[in-house]
């Protein structure tokens, strides 16, 4: 019972908005972070393209975002 109670008072602290930045042309746009997995590629909504997670980093929102 402890368990699922840090566990319900942990989720309720994570943040799961974050704004992307796309470096192809500067297009910002706040998303809601998935919580159940990472996701890798994201289409900007300003050009089009579509980002993929830097070298080292496992989603778009480690890569592009303001809070990863």
């Amino acid at each position: 019972m402890f368990a699922i109670f840090e566990w319900n008072t942990l989720m309720s602290q994570v943040e799961t908005h974050s704004t992307l930045t796309c470096p192809d042309c500067g297009h910002v746009e706040t998303e809601t972070m998935p919580t159940d997995a990472c996701q890798y590629f994201y289409d900007c909504k300003g050009c089009g393209v579509v980002l993929k997670p830097l070298t080292g980093d496992c989603c778009v929102f480690c890569s592009y975002g303001d809070f990863p």
